[in-house]
């Protein structure tokens, strides 16, 4: 049985041997850059301990885990851009240290790179299938993104567009993930399918999870105050249902919270987080990310192969789901 530490070192591993070292230096310095950022390696440890339920070498997948891997962070590269951010992981983001267009010139090309890492999957007969997958996930991802700057602007979100924005910007990378390992190992259409769905629901439950840490995590493990989203008027899960459950009184005091710019921002995450606690969403929160926890976990109980092949996934999925930070 493959563990997570064992998918991340064979990586890391696989990612040292595979730097980009060809010109033109400026194009592919800041690609290496952003790669060597660090991160928890999550995605290509899912491609790796999928291929392992059906397979006992990890070296077929490594192509697919640096595929998917280089497309995560080309995304998180464009995402920088659109939300001008400064800094990643501790380090001055891409575009932040080697400009604009090389922000934009480098991601693009990230892209590129992620599906020639694709095609190097043997055998050859699964590239077509692996190319699908991908391009789907690709786009579907894309959308999120798009849906995601549509909701700031967007008065009437609602909370089941929310579910479904997230699954496609942070499901449908993990469900792909999981999805193209199998493939690589031959898995059969219903383990792919239950694999898919697995990553999609897992997803969910992690991006919730997100939205909880920063209104209710501790700071010290969090790494900063919470109530950012707040601040930001970010629509979250938080939010809401909260505007689901509010009575009026409660629903025009977080309107008016949520659509200011507010000069005291303590003072601000205070009165929003009150409105929070008096409706509970707390727990709220705390119920949906374990209703999508248990559903990815029914998921992962189809698929056919022994339940020691899937400790490594049900390990991640219990480390995802219970975290802190």
């Amino acid at each position: 049985m493959l563990t997570i530490k064992d998918c991340q070192m064979a990586f890391a591993d696989y990612l040292a041997a595979h730097r980009f070292t060809q010109e033109p230096r400026n194009l592919y310095e800041p690609v290496n850059y952003i790669m060597d950022l660090g991160g928890k390696r999550i995605r290509p440890a899912l491609v790796l301990l999928a291929h392992g339920l059906f397979s006992d070498v990890s070296e077929p997948a490594l192509p697919a885990a640096m595929a998917v891997e280089i497309f995560h962070n080309f995304s998180l590269v464009h995402d920088d851009i659109m939300d001008e951010a400064p800094v990643r992981r501790g380090k001055p983001t891409l575009h932040e240290k080697y400009g604009l267009p090389a922000g934009i010139l480098s991601g693009d090309v990230m892209l590129i790179l992620a599906g020639q890492f694709l095609t190097r999957c043997e055998p050859a007969s699964h590239t077509g299938a692996l190319v699908r997958v991908f391009n789907e996930m690709a786009i579907e991802v894309c959308e999120g993104q798009q849906l995601d700057m549509d909701f700031e602007q967007d008065l009437n979100c609602t909370l089941p567009l929310y579910l479904k924005m997230i699954e496609l910007k942070t499901g449908a990378l993990i469900g792909a993930s999981l999805e193209l390992g199998a493939m690589v190992a031959g898995a059969e259409a219903s383990d792919l399918f239950h694999l898919r769905s697995f990553g999609r629901k897992l997803g969910i439950a992690f991006q919730l999870q997100d939205d909880y840490l920063d209104t209710f995590g501790d700071p010290e493990k969090f790494g900063k105050k919470p109530g950012g989203d707040i601040v930001r008027n970010k629509k979250t899960f938080l939010v809401l249902r909260a505007a689901e459950l509010a009575n009026a009184a409660q629903k025009t005091a977080l309107d008016q919270w949520m659509g200011s710019i507010h000069p005291n921002e303590s003072e601000k995450v205070a009165a929003v987080m009150d409105i929070f606690t008096a409706l509970d969403i707390q727990e709220e929160t705390r119920r949906a990310m374990t209703q999508y926890h248990e559903e990815a976990l029914g998921h992962l109980k189809a698929v056919q192969t022994t339940d020691h092949k899937k400790e490594g996934l049900l390990e991640l999925s219990e480390m995802l789901f219970n975290r802190d930070f």
